[in-house]
């Protein structure tokens, strides 16, 4: 993959190729930005271009067919360390860090990065999901970025600085990723062939909020379906909470029998939650904003008329999208969960 596929960040990666011209790289970023817009692909491509043995470093692009290219596309590349979140945990284990019980410091991401590089150029660590860093990680990680290793680089991938201890923060060179403009993620979705249809890539990309994997998502018809139908139901805050309970934890349960799933569409449904309410506060503040999402702005004309809140009323709303959010990565009921979150947004709209 050649940089000019990597589309929406090319200020981005001008930035990182005149800090190496200059001899200036920093040891430790933090990309942070939404989900779905190229972070990690992006992460992957600079220590691509960082080890490859065609071109020198400084020139930062990748031949693509030499050796450490071929690993790196791969993930076998012995001075680059991949870790991400398994789908079953609610954290990075501490493990990936430190080694097990039986190797406490003789393995793991910050042993590992301390070794001299195999091939004799760097060691990269990337590590996904780094929202999602415990206290123990984060502190035994904190001891790698206080005292970098020479020719080290390490990429933290998040979606805000906020969710990292201020310590981390402070010590990361923090790069943020912007949502993907509609045009560039129908692209992306068209030419991956995640749809043989041009019409639908862009119908999808203007649903997107500029994450391709948002828009991979919105693929599904069944979850367009009860997209719309969660649109309609917050529009008309009086509608029967009860009822439209129970079919949201069975539209969960539909996601499959293991909780990776349904976490993930738990998300999914308060994210789109999420948008309404901002568009909501948008319209109480007089805000005009392009939006190319019929159903969502059809909603919001609903809510206009219909909803009995104002504005620090929506943004409480959000709030709680957000809070719930936040319930969802630590493990809660998900049945007690979704039925209190959609309460509290039916109290808050409600007539007095």
């Amino acid at each position: 993959m050649s940089w000019n596929e990597i589309l929406g960040h090319a200020e981005i990666m001008d930035q990182f190729r005149r800090c190496v011209q200059r001899g200036r790289l920093a040891s430790s970023f933090l990309f942070v930005g939404p989900g779905g817009v190229g972070k990690h692909t992006f992460a992957r491509k600079l220590a691509q271009a960082l080890l490859c043995e065609k071109f020198h470093s400084t020139e930062l692009d990748a031949c693509e067919v030499c050796a450490a290219c071929a690993q790196v596309n791969a993930g076998t590349h012995p001075d680059l360390m991949l870790l991400a979140k398994p789908a079953e945990k609610n954290f990075l284990p501490l493990e990936f860090f430190v080694g097990d019980k039986e190797h406490r410091m003789r393995e793991g991401l910050c042993y590992q990065i301390g070794l001299k590089p195999f091939y004799g150029g760097r060691k990269i660590a990337i590590i996904d999901d780094a929202d999602y860093l415990n206290s123990e990680s984060a502190n035994c990680l904190l001891k790698t970025l206080e005292e970098p290793p020479p020719r080290s680089v390490l990429i933290l991938i998040g979606t805000s600085e906020h969710t990292q201890l201020p310590t981390i923060r402070s010590r990361c060179q923090i790069i943020r990723f912007h949502p993907l403009e509609a045009t560039a993620v129908a692209k992306l979705l068209f030419d991956k062939g995640f749809v043989a249809d041009k019409g639908q890539a862009r119908t999808l990309a203007e649903l997107a909020g500029g994450s391709v994997e948002r828009a991979m998502d919105l693929i599904d018809p069944e979850l367009q379906g009860f997209r719309q139908q969660l649109y309609a139901y917050l529009a008309q805050p009086d509608g029967d909470s009860v009822q439209f309970a129970k079919g949201l934890v069975a539209f969960v349960e539909e996601a499959g029998k293991d909780t990776p799933p349904r976490r993930h569409r738990m998300r999914q449904i308060i994210g789109f939650s999420a948008d309404f309410y901002t568009e909501l506060m948008k319209s109480f503040a007089q805000i005009s904003a392009r939006n190319n999402d019929a159903v969502l702005r059809d909603a919001i004309k609903t809510a206009e008329r219909s909803w009995q809140g104002d504005l620090n009323k929506a943004a409480v709303c959000l709030q709680r999208c957000l809070a719930a959010m936040d319930h969802v990565a630590s493990n809660a009921n998900q049945s007690t969960l979704l039925e209190s979150w959609l309460d509290e947004m039916t109290m808050n709209g409600a007539p007095q």
